[in-house]
């Protein structure tokens, strides 16, 4: 079937990607980030070579990575594929992510979407993160991290200060049974302050886990 470039409706054939050479063109892509939080940088770090905030205040990262600023015109797709079912987005997405992973360590074992809530999940009807991570675990065949559970339902983090992020996604997070992989990748459509991640990563690396990683569509 033929589909449509899903930021300017250009038709695309179906072998062709989501979205048209013009507009990936013009995407606020990040040249150069932090690899312990994919923070944009104004220059490529040295070897080993992390932000001042990662130096300041550590994440529970491997390595991160992101291959968009959080601008337009993907901050309005992201919120329109969120909060408006505009779920053609999945697709483009996720195929970006699948690029970026080979920038990442090649120990990956496995994928875990970020979870939601129960309630909020029945609510908006799917999981964004979930759904940009199905074209990533179809390119890659590694096996989905399935009993991890978001067990509280936190308010939006939208607004919120990284000090206000993390009280409230505190305990947020379960892991059920064991988990057998040894580098999870964590997949999330924005990172922001990288708290959300972050706090679920400490319950992985809690459960025999050894190394988490996160690969969002863009950053903050």
């Amino acid at each position: 079937m033929p589909r449509c470039c899903v930021f300017c409706g250009m038709k695309r054939q179906h072998q062709e990607s989501a979205i048209c050479p013009g507009c990936e063109r013009d995407l606020p892509w990040i040249r150069e980030q932090c690899r312990g939080c994919a923070r944009p940088l104004a220059a490529k770090p040295g070897p080993g070579v992390v932000c001042a905030e990662c130096q300041d205040r550590p994440l529970p990262f491997a390595a991160a990575g992101a291959p968009l600023a959080f601008e337009f015109p993907v901050d309005a797709a992201i919120r329109l594929f969120k909060f408006h079912r505009r779920l053609q987005y999945a697709d483009a997405f996720g195929e970006l992510l699948c690029r970026s992973l080979a920038e990442l360590p090649g120990d990956i074992d496995a994928l875990a979407p970020v979870p939601l809530h129960w309630l909020r999940h029945g609510v908006r009807g799917f999981n964004q993160a979930a759904e940009i991570c199905r074209p990533l675990q179809k390119a890659t065949g590694l096996a989905l991290v399935r009993n991890v559970s978001r067990r509280r339902r936190t308010p939006y983090q939208s607004g919120l200060g990284a000090r206000e992020r993390r009280r409230n996604l505190a305990g947020a997070f379960e892991v059920r049974g064991r988990i057998r992989a040894t580098h999870v990748l964590l997949v999330d459509d924005v990172i922001t302050t990288g708290e959300t991640c972050a706090q679920l990563a400490r319950e992985l690396l809690a459960h025999g886990v050894r190394k988490v990683s996160v690969l969002a569509v863009a950053r903050a």
